[in-house]
């Protein structure tokens, strides 16, 4: 049960902190009540929820490695500043790939509408 409680601790810690994950958190809900109003099949749901969990798993390794970093790295560092941008590009990538998806799945309903 602690280790649950630390893992809460740290999503916690993410959502409080990085405002980043606000803004995956608004745009999951968007998504979510797309899917309810679209009523999407249950395949893509399950490629939205695997979708939401990449995002913002890869947001929270990304704040840990800022954290890290920052701590082994007080002083402006090159070696410090690829870290990071390697970290967050991983966060770009899954939100990009997040997005091409939902562009696949509901723009085809919204044209229908």
């Amino acid at each position: 049960m602690k280790k649950f409680r630390h893992a809460f601790n740290g999503m916690y810690y993410a959502v409080l902190h990085e405002s980043s994950m606000r803004t995956h958190g608004l745009m999951m809900g968007v998504a979510i009540i797309a899917g309810f109003y679209f009523e999407i099949t249950p395949a893509q749901w399950v490629l939205q929820l695997v979708l939401f969990a990449l995002v913002i798993g890869f947001e929270m390794i990304n704040t840990a490695i800022e954290r890290l970093t920052d701590e082994l790295y007080p002083e402006w560092n090159e070696r410090a500043r690829v870290i990071k941008d390697v970290a967050a590009g991983s966060v770009l990538l899954s939100a990009i790939i997040a997005f091409l998806s939902g562009i696949i799945i509901y723009l085809p309903k919204i044209l229908s509408l």
